[in-house]
């Protein structure tokens, strides 16, 4: 079984047309599809929205039965289902079973005029599932006959290009268990691992991938022998495991940061201080530092390069889910450079105002994948 990538990324929420006018208006989404019990898709309504290589569908449980309302219930709004395109999605179904996936629904097929869809699903982590994805034939067509294709309203500027990885927050004791289980289920490679301290907090991070290098899943645990922080505070408002930031590339970072600034998408703050020494922390960085200063983009490096990163404020209730812009300059790892870096540059900034030194722990939420 191979997975090339993934497919689509399927959030469930409490209202699609209000979480589709956000990330349209603000993030530069293009709206290109819907589908609803009109369509066959009973109990919901589903709105597919694309940019650059990424699809992302928002989906709204109809009836208090529906599997997301009542994800929405306990979790608030964020990433059910994240999908794997495959060449043979009953065949994968059936092995990943073999293999110990719980299943969850099996496969069926979508016709089309024009190209055929089979999808089925197994359980994840947490209540998130992965949808295995065949296509055949037009690959435009998302799911023949269920969701109707809108016509693109012009070439849209397409900031953000695909999925880079995703975040998911597992509760303390599963990580390893969760590492195997994508070893041995899903064929994934460990391919970086480490644990973080930074101001009386720390975490687990794992990070496996797919054999494509096209699915990414950073993997973190709260250190609870530490005090509470960032990964603690998610588990606990989204009420167990599952994904905490979703990761899009970008390849100029300082100009979707910018745009998306400007429609009022909101970004974690970042302390001048931070980029007092950043050249000599990182080398020569090509873009003006005055200009990272100004958008608070953070950079890393690694032995393969540099890293840009910035993080949005989340756009939930809850204060889970939030989205990383990430652009990367060689580097293959996650930036978690950053977050001794953030935290030293608010103690430096604290000093500088007379504070109390290790009031800034918190500078460094959403940073370390």
């Amino acid at each position: 079984m191979d997975i090339h990538g993934i497919d689509h990324i399927e959030l469930y929420v409490g209202d699609a047309r209000q979480a589709a006018f956000y990330f349209g208006t603000a993030v530069g989404f293009q709206l290109r599809g819907q589908g609803g019990p009109e369509t066959g898709l009973d109990g919901q309504r589903s709105l597919l929205l694309t940019q650059g290589d990424i699809r992302m569908v928002l989906t709204t449980g109809l009836t208090a039965e529906h599997p997301a309302t009542e994800y929405v219930r306990r979790h608030g709004d964020g990433i059910a289902v994240v999908a794997f395109e495959v060449d043979d999605a009953a065949g994968a179904y059936a092995e990943l079973v073999a293999r110990g996936a719980t299943g969850v629904t099996a496969p069926r097929t979508w016709t089309g005029a024009d190209a055929e869809v089979v999808t089925a699903e197994v359980g994840g982590f947490g209540d998130v599932l992965h949808r295995l994805v065949e296509r055949r034939g037009d690959r435009a067509e998302f799911l023949p006959g269920a969701v109707e294709l809108a016509p693109a309203a012009g070439a849209g500027q397409k900031l953000l290009l695909d999925v880079d990885h995703l975040a998911v927050c597992v509760p303390p004791g599963q990580l390893a268990a969760t590492v195997a289980h994508y070893q041995r289920v899903f064929g994934f490679r460990e391919i970086f691992t480490e644990h973080i301290e930074v101001a009386g907090q720390a975490m687990n991070s794992t990070v496996v991938q797919s054999d494509s290098e096209r699915v990414t899943l950073v993997l973190l645990e709260p250190d609870t022998s530490r005090r509470p922080g960032q990964i603690d505070a998610f588990l606990t408002a989204h009420h167990g495991a599952g994904v905490q930031h979703l990761g899009l590339r970008t390849d100029d970072i300082v100009t979707a940061v910018g745009a998306l600034a400007e429609r009022g998408v909101r970004f974690a703050g970042t302390p001048a201080t931070y980029y007092d020494d950043l050249e000599r922390r990182v080398g020569t960085v090509d873009a003006p530092l005055d200009r990272l200063c100004e958008l608070g983009i953070l950079v890393d490096r690694d032995h393969g390069g540099q890293l840009l990163q910035i993080f949005t404020e989340s756009m939930h209730v809850r204060r889970t889910l939030f989205l990383e812009l990430i652009e990367r300059r060689g580097a293959r790892t996650f930036g978690s450079g950053n977050i001794k870096a953030l935290y030293e540059a608010k103690e430096r900034e604290l000093a500088a105002a007379g504070a109390t030194p290790g009031v800034g722990a918190g500078t460094a939420r959403g940073v370390g994948a």
